[in-house]
């Protein structure tokens, strides 16, 4: 896997499905429905993604099963699953085998994941999600606000991993809410760090607000999804990916 300094990129690809979708929605299996997915996750591999990542939504409104089905038999780096802690999800998350599941919340009327998972208050039915993942091989991360009950909550659930919800830094429109976010993520990082916890970021990063993201430590992973997307739309998936990777560079945790 290629690193920014040893920050890695995971790139998000669910909003080229949501392009296929937009056409395709009765037919994404077709030999005529594009872009296809897996075909920009080998790009974005290529221009040095550390991995990929796909939120298979129980509404299926973009990325499907079959989507997945055929990451895992193509990606060479790592696959990230996102889903709901939902039955149906996790039994396919069970039989696909993911390198890795982030379990976060899920609202059918939400455009994109707003919000971390409360693993405070749903811890007990977490609890046999995360056992069952793992006893599968499965590494399990929790996309989580910066709270400190919240990383104290992920280290009881015995997690590998925290992503760390960064949209309330990316949407800051005051200097003012810009330091208090900064200080919560780095209060939240450093907890996780102290708990042994691998620490990843997500949520609104763009190649504007990610100079931010460098002030926050202990990172090892950023997902990064419709940003890139919304570059390589002008200047092609390689591109884009480097150019976030050329973005990350610098950060020395």
């Amino acid at each position: 896997m290629r690193m920014a300094d040893g920050l890695r990129l995971g790139v998000n690809i669910d909003h080229v499905a949501t392009l296929r979708q937009a056409r395709y929605a009765t037919m994404p299996e077709s030999r005529n429905a594009e872009p296809d997915p897996v075909t920009i996750a080998s790009i974005c591999e290529r221009a040095g993604a550390g991995g990929i990542t796909a939120h298979l939504r129980a509404d299926r409104r973009h990325i499907q099963d079959r989507d997945i089905q055929r990451l895992r038999e193509n990606v060479i780096t790592k696959l990230n699953l996102e889903m709901g802690n939902t039955p149906e999800i996790v039994d396919f998350a069970i039989r696909i085998v993911p390198d890795e599941v982030c379990l976060v919340p899920e609202k059918r009327e939400e455009v994109t994941t707003e919000g971390g998972l409360d693993v405070v208050v749903h811890r007990k039915e977490l609890e046999s999600t995360v056992k069952r993942l793992h006893t599968a091989g499965i590494r399990v991360s929790v996309f989580v606000d910066p709270e400190l009950e919240q990383i104290d909550g992920a280290r009881a659930l015995a997690v590998d991993v925290v992503e760390l919800h960064t949209g309330k830094l990316a949407n800051a429109y005051t200097e003012k809410i810009e330091q208090q976010e900064l200080s919560r993520l780095r209060d939240a990082a450093i907890a996780a760090q102290g708990h042994g916890l691998q620490v990843n970021a997500g949520h609104g990063i763009n190649y504007r607000n990610i100079a931010r993201i460098h002030e926050i430590p202990h990172l090892v992973e950023l997902n990064i999804g419709h940003s890139i997307v919304a570059r390589a739309v002008f200047v092609g998936f390689e591109k884009a990916v480097r150019d976030m990777i050329g973005a990350m560079h610098g950060y020395r945790g």
